[in-house]
């Protein structure tokens, strides 16, 4: 049973803190990887919490691997999110607020397959033409990472609502 499983049995939805990773894999055409999310029905990011005893590099592979069927060959951190803007609600009520580390995966292998658990869908995107309908906080990722230019960002506690 997952760390965040066994959290969730003691507290129910109460809001908790969730160490994550966020994959930016990007392809030789510079379009990035989305997978259509089965709970906000919106596109996203390959992304997920960091299990004890686990790197968050490992963690990285393996969400990358159970969400999209793709092995991370290498990856890149570019970026740090915390603080209030990044608590979320997920549909079924559970309340989170992640301390996610985005990575930039140039390097890969295989071909992208969704899990038909987490995601329904993976495309590739044209950074210039990120679908409407995407995760808030993964496109302030996104556009961190269109400015990103080698050096580690540690993102501002920005509100990521729509509005």
């Amino acid at each position: 049973m997952s760390y965040i499983r066994k959290i969730r049995e003691k507290l129910g939805h109460e809001c908790i803190f969730m160490p994550g990773v966020r994959a930016i894999i990007i392809n030789r055409s510079n379009e990035v990887l989305l997978q259509f999310r089965t709970d906000y029905k919106c596109w996203g990011l390959p992304a997920g919490a960091v299990e004890i005893g686990e790197t968050a590099v490992n963690a990285l592979k393996r969400e990358v691997h159970e969400e999209t069927g793709l092995e991370v060959i290498s990856a890149e951190p570019v970026a740090l999110y915390s603080g209030s803007s990044q608590q979320l609600l997920y549909p079924n009520g559970d309340q989170v607020q992640g301390f996610a580390v985005s990575f930039l995966v140039k390097e890969w292998a295989g071909t992208p397959t969704p899990d038909g658990i987490e995601g329904t869908q993976l495309r590739f995107w044209p950074l210039s033409n990120l679908p409407k309908k995407l995760l808030p906080m993964h496109r302030h990722t996104l556009e961190d990472y269109m400015h990103y230019r080698g050096k580690f960002i540690l993102a501002d506690d920005r509100n990521f609502d729509e509005s």
